[in-house]
C-alpha cells in the first residue's frame, strides 16, 4: 500500500472517492449477508464512509481499518462522537459507542487486535490497490477474518484507458484471489452513470460471498 499516496489524498481534501450518502448498492443487497441483530461488520480502508453511519443507525456494530488519522477523525465528528484513543500494537484503536477504527497499515491490523467479525462490507478497499497488493490483501482478509461472509462491490473497465485507482476488477481475477476459500454470487450489476470519471465506460458487481 502507498501510505504517501494515500495521506497526501487525505491532507489536500483530495477524496473524490468519498461519497456524500449510503451507497446505494450497500442499502439494496445488504439484507443478502443475512446478519443477525447487533453483528459485528468489519470495513476496511473505510475512510469516513457515510455507510459506516447506515449501519449503526441500523444497529450493528462497526470496526473499520483506515491509514488517515485525518479521515478518522473526521469520521467521529461528523457522527457526534468523542473516540478514547489507545495504541492497539503498531496501530491506534479509535472506539465510541458500537464504532471502533484501527488506524494505520491494515497489514499490521491483526486477528487478536480485530476481534470476531460476523461479516466484511468491501466497497472501495479492493479496488483501491494494485494487482500484486491486491493478492495479498484478500489473503490476509481471509485470515484477518477467519474468512467471514462478505458483501464486495467491484469495478469493471478498460484499465488501458484510464490509471487506477480505482482499479479494474473482473470476475476471474476476483474468482483468482477469493475462490478457494468462498462461494461468489453477483448478486447485482450495473452500468456506471457517465462512466469512469468521463474517461471511459464502467459497470460495478455486487457480490455474496460465503466461505465454502
Amino acid at each position: 500500500m502507498d501510505e504517501t499516496f494515500w495521506h497526501g489524498k487525505w491532507q489536500r481534501n483530495e477524496i473524490g472517492f468519498h461519497e456524500p450518502r449510503p451507497n446505494p448498492l450497500l442499502t439494496d443487497h445488504c439484507a443478502a449477508l443475512h446478519l443477525p441483530a447487533g453483528a459485528r461488520v468489519f470495513v476496511p480502508l473505510c475512510g469516513k464512509s457515510r455507510d459506516i453511519h447506515w449501519l449503526l443507525e441500523r444497529g450493528y456494530q462497526v470496526v473499520g481499518s483506515e491509514l488517515s488519522q485525518i479521515a478518522i477523525t473526521q469520521l467521529f465528528s461528523e457522527l457526534g462522537l468523542a473516540p478514547r484513543i489507545a495504541p492497539a500494537g503498531p496501530l491506534a484503536r479509535y472506539e465510541a459507542g458500537h464504532l471502533c477504527v484501527f488506524a494505520g497499515n491494515i497489514f499490521s491490523l491483526t486477528q487478536a487486535e480485530l476481534g470476531h467479525v460476523d461479516a466484511v462490507y468491501d466497497r472501495a478497499a479492493l479496488i483501491a490497490l494494485p494487482a500484486p497488493t491486491r493478492v495479498a490483501y484478500a489473503r490476509h482478509l481471509i485470515a484477518l477474518t477467519d474468512a467471514a461472509p462478505e458483501l464486495l462491490v467491484s469495478m469493471d473497465y478498460d484499465q488501458s484507458r484510464k490509471a487506477g485507482p480505482p482499479f479494474s476488477v473482473d470476475e476471474s481475477a476476483l474468482r483468482q484471489y477469493y475462490g478457494d476459500t468462498f462461494t461468489l454470487d453477483r448478486v447485482a450489476h450495473r452500468a456506471i452513470p457517465g462512466g469512469l470519471k468521463g474517461a471511459c465506460p464502467a459497470t460495478e458487481s455486487v457480490w455474496i460471498m460465503k466461505p465454502r
